[in-house]
């Protein structure tokens, strides 16, 4: 008789983000593949889209670094793991890998982690704390970029009895669909946000924070006006400043200082991104640091149109460059304009036969469908042995 497969993710908190969307994703998925279905969460805005009958949630605050909550959350973790007969126990984040880690020594369950991001280090202690993410029986990494940086960083916690793999992640391309947009609330949007149907669109997401690049993005704007004398456009910064008010000043003094005041608008939220995505001509993911898989960029392309991306991190995977897209020089706002010019010069036609081949690589190799097909293959080869 076969074991039933019953996963539990823990996640800090179940919010908009990509790790965060994977999880909730990979959880209905279970629980329509007759796995039993679990998230340990202290809480997020996507929780109340989880369906309660298909996926249970339990609610402790597995976000917290507190080594005395960690310990608390570790005792908890064992109860749930016994009683509901869990399997697989896969942590998605530091702090709650490190309860998920004791839980499953405790009671000999399977260990999984997901190496999000590059996690930096400064000195062995947080080095040592990073580490947890490869204790675990199965490492996923969600890039090659991921990955690489795993083997050239932590060599030392990888050994024959672990395993790293690369699952790349997915979106839901059903819903990231520009044929499934509503043509009313599309208008709606657009009234909301005062824009132009006779300006050129350039859409920036992601929240402000300076590794983000909102400033290199502005230089490269007014670099767009002087250098090349292009004026028929206009540009949308859409991301939360998350408390971040000094950064955001800035980012309004320096729009102020070159006058593109009457270019650039700046909008905290958008709850369907996909209509921010249909009112682009063009998306801007302009990251001075590595992205660990690029979001921006995935939904961009499912979305059919044409991405300017830095060449760094995750972007290099996902964007057929001078194809889907192009990929210039992550610090020089120079280049970046360049390629806004490029885009900005194409005709419709053009524009969307950029868009269709985005569309077409998005749909083979990061439909949310084959990434969890994958991990269930991954979990069910863990259990096997």
């Amino acid at each position: 008789m076969t074991t039933k497969l019953n996963v539990l993710q823990v996640i800090p908190k179940l919010g908009y983000g990509g790790a965060e969307t994977g999880c909730y994703d990979l959880a209905h998925f279970l629980s329509e593949k007759d796995c039993g279905s679990f998230i340990a969460t202290s809480g997020g805005e996507l929780l109340k889209f989880v369906k309660k009958e298909k996926v249970k949630v339990l609610r402790i605050p597995v976000h917290t670094k507190n080594p005395f909550l960690i310990l608390f959350n570790t005792l908890v973790l064992v109860l749930f793991i016994i009683f509901y007969k869990i399997n697989i126990v896969h942590a998605r984040s530091r702090a709650p890998a490190w309860s998920c880690y004791y839980a499953c020594k405790i009671t000999s369950r399977v260990f999984v982690t997901t190496f999000h991001g590059t996690y930096n280090f400064k000195n062995k202690i947080k080095k040592f704390y990073n580490s947890i993410m490869l204790r675990s029986k199965l490492t996923i990494a969600g890039s090659n970029f991921i990955f690489s940086h795993i083997n050239e960083n932590y060599s030392e916690y990888l050994g024959k009895e672990k395993k790293l793999r690369v699952i790349f992640r997915g979106i839901n391309i059903d819903y990231f669909n520009l044929k499934n947009i509503s043509i009313l609330k599309l208008e709606k949007l657009k009234r909301e946000w005062a824009l132009s149907s006779n300006n050129f669109t350039i859409l920036l997401p992601g929240r402000l924070t300076h590794w983000k690049g909102q400033e290199k993005f502005i230089e490269s704007l007014n670099i767009l006006i002087e250098d090349f004398n292009i004026l028929n456009f206009q540009a949308i910064i859409l991301g939360s400043d998350q408390g971040r008010k000094v950064y955001k000043k800035k980012l309004i003094n320096l729009v102020e200082r070159y006058n593109l005041n009457k270019k650039v608008k700046f909008i905290q939220h958008c709850k369907e991104m996909p209509l921010a995505y249909s009112l682009a001509d063009v998306v801007v993911s302009a990251s001075i640091e590595p992205e660990a898989f690029g979001r921006v960029s995935v939904e961009a392309q499912s979305m059919s149109k044409p991405i300017i991306a830095s060449n760094i991190g995750g972007s290099n995977e996902t964007i057929l460059n001078k194809k889907s897209g192009f990929l210039y020089k992550y610090d020089d706002p120079r280049e970046l304009a360049k390629y806004l010019h490029t885009v900005i010069q194409l005709s419709p036609d053009e524009l969307k036969l950029m868009g269709n081949e985005g569309r077409k690589n998005i749909s083979k190799k990061f439909d949310v469908e084959t990434m969890c097909q994958t991990n269930l293959k991954e979990y069910r080869r863990l259990i096997k042995n």
